[in-house]
C-alpha cells in the first residue's frame, strides 16, 4: 500500500465534518438549544469513555496475553555477538554466553507489557497505528498483521520527509500516523531507521523492539528483545495485533453500554 493513499484514507477517522456553528445577529430572539441528533452521544458520555480507561493501570488486561515461557520459547531472549553491542543497551543485558549477548527476560517483559498499553490506549481512541520493517522475510508478515487488526504497514524504503515534509509532498488535510510500531529498528544496511529520526522531530511516539545491537534513545518505548527469530517476530506480530483487536472490541462494547444506559434514561 502507497504511503500517500494510506494517510489520505486514514484522514476522516480523527477529522470532523460538522461544521463550526454560526453566531446569530443580536437581533434574533434567543431560541432553546437544538435538540441532540439521533445517533449521537452527548459530550459528557464521550469524556467518560475516553478517561475512565486511564484510572486503571491495566485496564485491557495486556498481561495476560503472554508469559515469560512464551518469550523464551520464541527465543526472544537472544542477542548479537558481544562485540556488536551498542553502549546503550548493556542496561537490558542479563549476561554474555559463548561470547553471545543474553537479553534480560524480566525487562522485556515489563517494556513490552507497557508498549502494549499504550498501543492499546491509542487504539481505543481511534487513533492510526503504522507498523514499520525493512526486513524483507518478514513484510508479508507485518502486513498481514496490520490488515487483520484493520491497521496500516509500511514494508518499503522510507523516503525521507515522508513526516516532517507531509503537508508539502502530499498536501494539506494529510493525516499523520498517531503511533508507529518498529518491529525492527534497522533498515537493511544496519543503521537506524530513519522514520525513528522524522517521528521523534514530529513528536509521534513510537515503539520499537531493539536489539543488542540497536540504540533504544529515540525509542518512546522500546522493547528490549530479539528481532531477527522468526518465532519471536511472529509472536511480537500476534501480540500486538490482539492487543489492537481487543482494544477496539472494548471501545465498541463501551460504546454500546452507554447507548442503552441513554435510552434506558430516556435521553
Amino acid at each position: 500500500m502507497a504511503l500517500p493513499r494510506l494517510l489520505r484514507a486514514a484522514a476522516p477517522r480523527l477529522y470532523s465534518t460538522v461544521p463550526a456553528p454560526v453566531s446569530a445577529p443580536v437581533s434574533a430572539p434567543v431560541s432553546a438549544p437544538a435538540p441532540t441528533p439521533a445517533g449521537s452521544r452527548p459530550r459528557a458520555d464521550d469524556d467518560k469513555l475516553l478517561t475512565e480507561p486511564l484510572s486503571h493501570p491495566d485496564f485491557f488486561s495486556v498481561k495476560e496475553l503472554f508469559t515469560l515461557k512464551d518469550l523464551f520459547d520464541a527465543r526472544v531472549h537472544l542477542g548479537h555477538k558481544k562485540g556488536c553491542r551498542h553502549r546503550f543497551m548493556e542496561p537490558y543485558i542479563f549476561g554474555c554466553r559463548l561470547d553471545q549477548d543474553i537479553i534480560d527476560l524480566d525487562q522485556t517483559m515489563q517494556h513490552l507489557q507497557l508498549a502494549l498499553n499504550f498501543t492499546a490506549h491509542v487504539a481505543y481512541r481511534g487513533g492510526i497505528i503504522l507498523f514499520v520493517t525493512r526486513r524483507r522475510q518478514f513484510c508479508h508478515l507485518v502486513e498481514s498483521t496490520a490488515r487483520a487488526c484493520g491497521e496500516y504497514a509500511h514494508t518499503r524504503y522510507w523516503q525521507g520527509g515522508l513526516l516532517t515534509n507531509a503537508h508539502i509532498q502530499f498536501g494539506p488535510g494529510v493525516r499523520l500516523p498517531d503511533l508507529l510500531i518498529f518491529l525492527s529498528t534497522l533498515n537493511n544496511v544496519f543503521e537506524p531507521h530513519v522514520a525513528i529520526r522524522d517521528a521523534a522531530k514530529m513528536n509521534i511516539p513510537t515503539v520499537g523492539v531493539v536489539d543488542t545491537n540497536c540504540n533504544p534513545c529515540l525509542i518512546t518505548y522500546p522493547i528490549p528483545g530479539n528481532d531477527d527469530s522468526p518465532t519471536a517476530m511472529e509472536l511480537y506480530c500476534r501480540i500486538f495485533r490482539m492487543t489492537i483487536i481487543r482494544a477496539k472490541d472494548k471501545r465498541r462494547q463501551s460504546e454500546a453500554v452507554e447507548e442503552l444506559q441513554r435510552k434506558a434514561q430516556g435521553k
